[in-house]
């Protein structure tokens, strides 16, 4: 997918460089080019050597080389390619990127292109979670700056959280889905997923099973196909895909919230399991067990996010997909959600414990309209998401 395409890759100085030399591999598999530009920092961690040995090309590392500057090279290198990588994006890069600092090659190649830039951040949690480094992400992003990850994971340090590198292969997908033109591109899906976590003090909350994997595989299969996604997702037990714009929420009330900002939109999928109730008065501190005493919990209805979207004005979406999880009358249920909702489509499924469906790793659904209906046989969720994401492009064309 990537063949003839020219990627020039920045590696900053962090320990998570030694996966550049992998993403190498991976994209010249694929047969796109790389030229790499090593920072004086990234060179503690891996060797102009090993790099250019994986590149087949020569690394760029000072901005006064005079062979290459008597031509202007760094002008050159900045915008000959067709997509600018940063990996790893270490807290420092990301300032220079986010302030316009250009003291070395590295970051007067990310001023003075013309080019899209996607970094992967890699840093440690505390680093990462510093309002310095949330303020540089928010301007960054405003510029244009295409993210993908952190994850979430162990550290060199010790700690444990966001700031990991993502792995070459989903930068490889990133790179893909901005590179490789589908017939979404230019198009802007929100797509929800996962549970909702309802907190009832500070240590239980109510939620449900589901375990985001097939709101996570719709995001990838509209990525592909070329959308810009935003990936609402609730705490989930699988990881965001790579190649979307991420936005992490707990509660229904956040995730409400988070796709009001996203709009206006294309198209929004709800396939998160948005819980229905939440505890009216959620505990500050934690409720203590009192014997024979049971704690008395009043609820309050969550907001309705797919029937507020469906029934917007201004900014509805021109397509408007909701799921419907039952356990009986799977086909009439879901016909009068679609109906009560106000959205164009439902996609239904059967999750009886028997279906083995809800935590599952494949899924049987029912595509809903308002003049039809498909039945889908058995198959896994990433087929599903990607036979959707078809009809998606078919019916936003």
């Amino acid at each position: 997918m990537l063949r003839g395409k020219k990627i020039l890759l920045i590696i900053g100085g962090g320990i998570a460089a030694y996966k550049s030399l992998d993403l190498i591999r991976r994209l010249r598999e694929r047969g796109a080019s790389v030229t790499p530009v090593l920072t004086k920092a990234g060179a503690e961690f891996v060797t102009p050597l090993s790099v250019s040995a994986l590149a087949g090309d020569k690394v760029f590392t000072d901005l006064f080389d005079l062979t290459d500057e008597a031509e202007m090279g760094h002008i050159q290198l900045s915008r000959s390619a067709d997509l600018v990588v940063v990996a790893p994006a270490t807290a420092d890069l990301m300032a220079k990127m986010a302030h316009g600092h250009t003291n070395d090659l590295a970051s007067t190649l990310l001023m003075a292109t013309d080019t899209q830039v996607l970094a992967a951040p890699a840093m440690n949690v505390r680093m990462w979670d510093h309002p310095a480094t949330q303020r540089n992400l928010s301007q960054l992003g405003a510029d244009g700056i295409l993210f993908v990850g952190p994850n979430d994971g162990d550290m060199a340090c010790g700690e444990f959280g966001p700031g990991r590198m993502a792995e070459p292969l989903e930068i490889v997908a990133a790179i893909e889905s901005t590179l490789v033109q589908g017939p979404l591109t230019g198009k802007r899906i929100i797509v929800t997923s996962g549970p909702t976590h309802e907190p009832i003090d500070p240590v239980r909350y109510i939620a449900n099973r589901s375990s985001g994997a097939q709101g996570t595989a719709i995001a990838r299969a509209l990525a592909a196909q070329g959308a810009d996604v935003v990936f609402v997702t609730g705490p989930a037990d699988v990881p965001p895909p790579a190649g979307v714009q991420v936005v992490r929420i707990e509660t229904a009330r956040q995730m409400l919230q988070a796709v009001e900002d996203a709009l206006p939109a294309d198209a929004a999928v709800f396939a998160a399991a948005v819980a229905d109730w939440r505890v009216a008065s959620a505990s500050g501190s934690k409720i203590k067990k009192d014997a024979g005493r049971m704690p008395v919990l009043e609820f309050a209805e969550n907001p309705d996010i797919l029937a507020r979207v469906s029934q917007r004005k201004a900014d509805r979406p021109a397509l408007v997909i909701g799921f419907a999880a039952e356990t009986d009358n799977v086909i009439a249920h879901a016909e009068a959600k679609r109906a009560r909702k106000g959205c164009d489509w439902i996609v239904a499924n059967d999750v009886s414990p028997a279906t083995g469906i809800m935590g599952g790793t494949e899924n049987a659904v029912h595509l809903i309209t308002a003049d039809s209906r498909e039945d889908w046989p058995r198959m896994s969720k990433q087929d599903v998401a990607n036979k959707l994401a078809q009809r998606i492009a078919e019916a936003l064309d």
